[in-house]
């Protein structure tokens, strides 16, 4: 296994460029970097622009991981890029981006089945929810979409891989997978976003594990709040996900796995308001008619881990909400103008910190770990 980092969180990954971005993480001790789509690291899809990234990443020897992006046919026209890389045809667009993928040996590909809309709170902030078209014909709209890529796909020895994202649930990914063949699909594990979905980490893990080729390593704060649950990105450790099961089940899944880090991006690469609002309705009968799959069991773990967490917070072990978006806890503050490039550095060495330990504990061989730390 390697630990990288998503590219979307490296600090001024933008303004330093994919091959400058390859030196930073080299610099910051990590193994990789998960650029999100293969435009990122070329807008225009130049096949020499990309093999000297690859040449980089080969010579550093750092992971090179990235994917397509959004497969919602009914999110289109947020990411008017993918049509305009085909020429006007999005399913050309994605054929390119496989092919161009495959070129450089980047074979597994993420992709996601919505957008999140942080200007709203609560179940409208996602696709799963939106009120022109049921989740349901969202799902089989992006199963049709998958069945065109699939021979692509297998054609290149490349794997579409669903992320867990905000939308979906893990139950509804494996179902996608079953539907399209796990020869050309996988998963994306991001280990917080079920949260949102109500799903237990472990539980979904669990799930998943046989089926999981990438990774976003992420946690988060999760707490009753009015309305449900809030939900806040916290450093790697400091949340409410048990990475001292997960990691090793994923590793006894799949060796080789890249488990890329999914921090808070900073003001400058991200600008953000202060003190978001994540609300998880999870008693809203909607909300819950919403989630057919959801075990009272599972259920049950879930809302027991985040009463056991709350204690924590009680006991004033763990900042509550108000106290990390002030103090954040030992780190410097979080909030709108003040959590720039140093913070974010800081938040990625703690997360990287604490898999590290885990890794170490369990006999796990996170490979070619750099000994050069530098915090920038």
């Amino acid at each position: 296994m390697k630990l990288g980092i998503d590219g979307q969180k490296l600090p001024e990954a933008i303004k330093r460029g994919p091959l400058a971005s390859l030196d930073h993480v080299k610099e910051l001790g990590l193994g990789g970097i998960f650029f999100s789509t293969i435009l990122d690291m070329s807008p225009t899809l130049n096949r020499s622009e990309l093999a000297d990234i690859k040449t980089k990443a080969d010579e550093l020897g750092l992971y090179l991981e990235s994917g397509l992006g959004k497969v919602n046919p009914y999110c289109s026209a947020e990411a008017p890029e993918f049509r305009a890389i085909g020429d006007g045809d999005i399913i050309l667009g994605f054929t390119r981006m496989i092919e161009a993928g495959a070129a450089i040996d980047c074979r597994e590909l993420w992709v996601a089945p919505g957008n999140f809309k942080p200007e709203y709170r609560g179940r409208l902030a996602n696709d799963r929810f939106r009120t022109d078209v049921s989740w349901d014909e969202q799902l089989q709209a992006i199963e049709k979409v998958l069945h065109k890529l699939a021979p692509i796909a297998r054609a290149h020895g490349v794997h579409l891989n669903m992320e867990t994202h905000d939308e979906i649930t893990s139950f509804e990914i494996l179902r996608l997978i079953e539907k399209v063949g796990a020869d050309c699909m996988g998963v994306v594990f991001d280990t917080a976003n079920g949260l949102q979905r109500g799903e237990h980490p472990v539980y979904a893990a669990k799930r998943v594990a046989p089926y999981v080729r990438q990774t976003h390593i992420k946690d988060a704060y999760v707490g009753r709040a009015p309305g449900g649950l809030d939900f806040q990105t916290r450093p790697v450790g400091r949340g409410i996900v048990d990475f001292a099961t997960i990691i090793p089940l994923l590793a006894a899944a799949n060796p080789a796995l890249n488990l890329s880090l999914e921090v808070a991006a900073s003001v400058e690469d991200k600008p953000r308001k202060a003190n978001p609002r994540q609300c998880i309705e999870i008693d809203d009968p909607v909300w819950r008619a919403g989630h057919p799959d959801l075990d009272p069991e599972e259920l049950d773990a879930y809302l027991a881990l985040v009463d056991v967490f709350g204690k924590r917070v009680a006991s004033g072990d763990i900042p509550d909400w108000e106290t990390y978006e002030r103090d954040n806890y030992g780190y410097p503050t979080y909030e709108t103008q003040s959590y720039g490039f140093a913070e974010a550095i800081t938040f990625i060495k703690a997360s990287a910190k604490h898999i590290e330990t885990i890794c170490t504990e369990n006999g796990i061989d996170l490979a070619s770990r750099s000994s050069t730390r530098h915090a920038a």
